[in-house]
């Protein structure tokens, strides 16, 4: 099953990834833009990624953030030029733990997306602390703020609150994604190691995954509050 997923973007129609690459990173700046303008507690940048990565492989899902954050970075200032490493990192985790098969499961899929926030958030982390200063004027400074004032270092504050905002992201990036998949084409997703659902649990499986994404985020919200 490995062999076949390392051939996905080889079998595929190079009219489809040629079109899947640009509507994924738009798909990205879309969300971050909807998030901004709603002011959300989340970075919703990665659903495209998170598409791409399983749908193509990893590397595909890389460049995708790449683009993302370099576009990004032209439309709404240059602090998001330094986290497409974060995006990158994501489109890796997520690519490559659908190619091992760690994501066929439900609890395997969740659990995915865990992994993928913890790692983004390990990734960020530094990128926040070395070169913003820990404040890059996202909600997750009000929360940072909170975790200083009760004592702890800066490093330990810029990640007590990165990793609950990303736990929140990515689970509902994640099932997003889950359900932009189950909607492309057959020849798209042909042999994908993903939860097996059929009928209206098609629906109802990334509706309850991003049903836990919003209660996570309420949580931050509860936190910075």
């Amino acid at each position: 099953m490995a062999s076949k997923a390392k051939t996905r973007a080889a079998r595929i129609p190079l009219t489809y990834v040629v079109a899947l690459v640009p509507v994924a990173a738009a798909l990205n700046i879309v969300g971050g833009t909807i998030r901004s303008a709603l002011q959300l507690p989340i970075f919703l940048d990665m659903i495209g990624t998170a598409v791409t990565a399983i749908v193509l492989g990893p590397w595909w899902g890389a460049l995708v953030g790449a683009i993302t954050n370099i576009v990004n970075s032209f439309l709404s200032g240059p602090i998001s030029l330094p986290f497409a490493v974060v995006n990158v990192v994501g489109a890796l985790v997520w690519g490559y733990g659908h190619r091992w098969g760690w994501g066929k499961t439900n609890v395997g899929f969740f659990l995915l997306n865990i992994l993928v926030a913890f790692l983004c958030s390990v990734t960020a982390v530094p990128i926040y602390v070395f070169i913003f200063g820990g404040a890059t004027g996202h909600f997750s400074d009000v929360m940072t703020a909170a975790f200083l004032a009760m004592g702890q270092n800066l490093i330990v504050s810029v990640f007590s609150s990165n990793i609950l905002v990303s736990l929140a992201d990515k689970i509902i990036s994640g099932y997003v994604a889950l359900a932009i998949i189950e909607a492309l084409p057959a020849n798209l997703t042909q042999n994908l190691m993903l939860p097996k659902a059929e009928g209206l649990n098609r629906i109802i499986l990334p509706v309850v995954g991003v049903v836990i994404g919003v209660a996570v985020m309420l949580i931050a919200i509860a936190v910075a509050n």
